[in-house]
């Protein structure tokens, strides 16, 4: 199948909240029900993000079967969520909106791509590092990560090892 990246469009937003669902799912299997059962980001919150440019979206020729959204923390484009549903895994979305961010974001002359995820998930920090991300250190991390990483330490995701991720883009 051919793999199309495209801004997200209004209509795509609850599929998108499917897709969250789904990708959750196998979470399960690592004895991580509480990932599993959080609640998908709401309409609202997504047409924020489609709105600003903010959300793209994977699909194979129908429905979204992937996504990711963005912002803008401390000169990098911090990944805020990629999705992929696991039916459509393993076939490459995730990196093609990924690639596709950090195309986009190299033109625009932005240094780095930046995300937090799980440092023990096989499809969390050990798939990123694959793909050119190195976690930083203590020091290395700038106020908006900490204050991201606050947020999800309040939010209860600290019962499981996580790490601040950083991959630098070549400016076209």
């Amino acid at each position: 199948m051919t793999v199309r990246i495209r801004p997200a469009h209004r209509t795509d937003l609850p599929r998108l909240r499917d897709v969250e669902l789904a990708a959750g799912e196998p979470f399960r299997a690592l004895g991580m029900d509480a990932v599993a059962d959080d609640a998908p980001p709401p309409l609202a919150s997504l047409e924020e993000y489609r709105a600003s440019g903010r959300a793209l979206v994977g699909d194979e020729g129908g429905p979204a079967v992937a996504y990711l959204l963005w912002d803008e923390v401390d000169g990098a484009a911090h990944i805020e969520q990629v999705s992929v549903h696991p039916d459509a895994a393993r076939r490459g979305l995730g990196r093609a909106l990924i690639e596709s961010l950090a195309a986009e974001a190299a033109g625009r002359g932005v240094a780095a791509l930046t995300l937090t995820t799980f440092r023990d998930v096989p499809w969390n920090a050990p798939y990123y590092a694959r793909i050119g991300f190195r976690v930083l250190v203590e020091a290395e991390l700038t106020q908006g990560l900490r204050r991201i990483r606050d947020a999800e330490a309040a939010h209860g995701l600290d019962r499981w090892p996580r790490v601040c991720m950083r991959r630098e883009l070549s400016r076209l």
